[in-house]
């Protein structure tokens, strides 16, 4: 490692105080020179397919309530434990009905994983991000109120909520006969990874020379 040390001033410099006066000049030289950050909160950002913002229950037009079956996989895979569901059977037919979806948002790590793994896209994460509160309670999303957000979202968008997909329905790497009929969404070309694959079909692809 090579250490570099500044160069002694001569008495000119040290007289004068050249570099403050340089210093004061670079500010000044940039004091007119035109802003190259965005002027938050009158100029928005650009939100792209994917945006990880708030959690919605996506609302069931037919039903009018959450498309949620209780599977749990969102629950079992969200690594920051900020999702807990409580649901009962039905005695007729043994159908799981999801009694109270809770999201502790202040936990969430916004890797997106609920809304991949979910069967029939009962979840998502909407373009909406701020909702910035001063108490814990206002973050804390129970099942009506992620019914709220969906319902926010679409108002405030200018998606239609028969043909709303979020890219994250679709995993990438996946091939479509793997995936859940509900899952079967069209996305965006970028999104669509036909020839990926992942973990062990990986591994037996290099090992017996697959294309």
């Amino acid at each position: 490692m090579i250490v570099k040390y500044k160069p002694k001033r001569n008495w000119l410099q040290t007289i004068f105080h050249t570099e403050i006066l340089q210093g004061l000049a670079l500010t000044l030289s940039k004091l007119f020179s035109p802003p190259i950050t965005r002027q938050y909160p009158k100029e928005k950002p650009p939100i792209y397919p994917g945006f990880r913002g708030q959690h919605a229950l996506v609302r069931d037009p037919q039903s009018g309530t959450a498309k949620c079956v209780a599977c749990m996989r969102c629950a079992q895979i969200c690594p920051s434990r900020c999702i807990s569901i409580r649901y009962h059977q039905e005695e007729e037919t043994s159908r799981r009905v999801m009694d109270s979806f809770n999201i502790e948002a202040l936990r969430c790590v916004y890797c997106g994983y609920c809304v991949e793994v979910c069967p029939v896209n009962a979840i998502t994460m909407t373009d909406i991000f701020e909702y910035a509160s001063y108490d814990r309670e206002s973050i804390y999303f129970d099942k009506e109120k992620l019914l709220s957000n969906w319902d926010d979202f679409m108002s405030s968008s200018t998606y239609d909520q028969s043909s709303y997909v979020n890219p994250f329905w679709r995993p990438r790497g996946l091939p479509e006969s793997e995936l859940t009929a509900a899952k079967r969404v069209p996305v965006p070309d970028d999104w669509r990874i036909e020839n990926q694959f992942i973990g062990r079909k990986a591994r037996s692809k290099k090992i017996t020379g697959g294309e």
